[in-house]
């Protein structure tokens, strides 16, 4: 093969993929419609695609991208002279970090006590916290939120902070409907608890400082640590996010130091050794060429095109906003004549990549609805109405249709099973009563989410594994 068939190869794989451009796809990829910010991306991220950041010693140039960008978050996110930060491979890194941090800082100060640490975690938190307490050894101390506004009650954050925990976790927005938490309240009762306090902006931290919404950053008393992604409204490739810190103690924390083997001496600010240096290039250069304005105008729009679509959605039969968005995220749930699972069937028939959240059951018995997450980008502002027709058009088609339901019989077959005792063939064989024998996923996909949904939580987190195992198999 030639290197041009290779490449023929290689794109026409991607044939099957949902567009990364072009504001269709609404989760997952973050387009600010701007060729040169691609081209220029590109150029820069094969500039440094051999570089290893794991030597700043050995490639000072890295260690220079890396504080340019830290630097930039630390102006843009209220940080002040003792800031500091780590450039990391995305936000569950970020987020896995802080927790390690804090999980270091709490058993540090309690050398004679053996229990688990524990995490304060809003049920709306992004996962990523929940895998560092798994990885970490912390106990999550679930904390339900509003069912009305989603958001995060300060009270509940009161009643359940203890010598025990080590991290609360407040978010900038929460993924799931896109709201605010209250940093400010919540930041004010770890401080004076003497608990650090996570801001995960991940997907704000870039973009809400450009528009008017409550203090979040690090001005605001009491937060320890925040984590951003450039890779989300940053515009740059994946990956690229930032750990900020107004406690230069706190980020050694999460460092790792050794000199007890005959090789090199490793210290690692990240999981990682070797990291590549390709991606935070990418971002360096997109952000030197944008600056602040460039990403200002950038926020405005996108948060234009996201009234613009709110406003609109109330004329779209059988849905509602779910909270009030604080940024660019939106979460639609349907009426009782709607199921938002087909309403996602019948948008990705007609284009759009909505992102599908089942129902969720809160500690206190509350259930947050069923809904769809939508991430508008500077790449969405020019197709907004022609969203809101094929919407229009999808809920008209999804009010005809009634509920899916999942088979009775899996489901009384799954009730008395026990996830941990599942071998993989029982696994692929549970999949195969579902529907799934291993081929391509189903064209519509509301009867899986619905027994997703429907199943015992720890056996849908061991079906759902066993979906992905099932892809990652190599074809022989």
């Amino acid at each position: 093969m030639t290197p041009q068939d290779v490449l023929a190869e290689l794109t026409a794989l991607a044939d099957g993929d949902v567009p990364t451009h072009g504001g269709a796809t609404m989760a997952y990829v973050y387009d600010s419609g701007l060729p040169e910010v691609d081209a220029l991306a590109a150029g820069a991220q094969a500039a440094y695609q051999w570089t290893n950041a794991l030597d700043p010693t050995a490639f000072p140039s890295v260690a220079r991208i890396e504080n340019d960008l830290v630097a930039a978050a630390a102006a843009l996110l209220g940080g002040g002279r003792d800031t500091v930060g780590t450039v990391t491979s995305g936000g569950t890194e970020s987020c896995l970090l802080a927790v390690l941090a804090a999980r270091t800082r709490w058993r540090a100060a309690h050398p004679d006590d053996d229990r688990r640490p524990q995490l304060l975690l809003p049920v709306t938190a992004h996962p990523a916290f929940r895998k560092a307490a798994h990885l970490f050894d912390l106990t999550v101390v679930d904390l339900g939120v509003d069912p009305d506004t989603c958001r995060v009650r300060p009270a509940e954050v009161a009643a359940r902070l203890t010598t025990r925990t080590a991290l609360v976790v407040v978010s900038a927005p929460s993924y799931p409907h896109g709201v605010l938490d209250p940093v400010t309240e919540v930041a004010a009762l770890a401080a004076a608890a003497g608990v650090p306090c996570h801001v995960d902006a991940c997907i704000g931290g870039w973009l809400l400082p450009h528009l008017e919404a409550e203090p979040f950053d690090l001005s605001v008393s009491g937060v320890t640590s925040l984590s951003v992604d450039l890779h989300k409204y940053g515009y740059a490739p994946k990956g690229v996010s930032v750990l900020l810190t107004g406690d230069p103690e706190f980020r050694h924390r999460h460092w790792f130091a050794t000199a007890g083997w005959p090789g090199y001496p490793v210290v690692n600010p990240t999981l990682a050794g070797t990291r590549p240096a390709g991606p935070m290039a990418a971002a360096w250069a997109v952000h030197r060429w944008l600056g602040t304005e460039g990403y200002r105008e950038l926020a405005l729009a996108a948060r234009e095109a996201t009234r613009g679509l709110v406003a609109g959605l109330a004329g779209v039969p059988g849905v509602r906003v779910v909270g009030t968005p604080a940024a660019t995220l939106v979460a639609l749930a349907g009426t009782d004549s709607l199921d938002v699972l087909h309403l996602a069937d019948e948008a990705t028939a007609r284009g759009w990549l909505l992102q599908p959240q089942p129902p969720f059951a809160q500690p206190d018995g509350s259930v947050l609805p069923a809904t769809l997450h939508l991430t508008v980008t500077a790449a969405t502002t020019d197709r907004v109405p022609a969203l809101l027709a094929d919407l229009t058009d999808a809920a008209q088609a999804a009010l005809t249709l009634a509920p899916p339901v999942p088979d009775p019989g899996l489901l009384a077959a799954a009730a008395d099973l026990d996830p941990a005792t599942l071998s993989v063939a029982d696994v692929d064989g549970l999949l195969l009563l579902a529907g799934l024998d291993g081929g391509p996923l189903p064209t519509r996909m509301a009867p899986v989410h619905a027994l997703v949904a429907a199943l015992p939580r720890p056996l849908a987190e061991r079906l759902l594994a066993g979906v992905l195992d099932r892809v990652y198999r190599p074809t022989p």
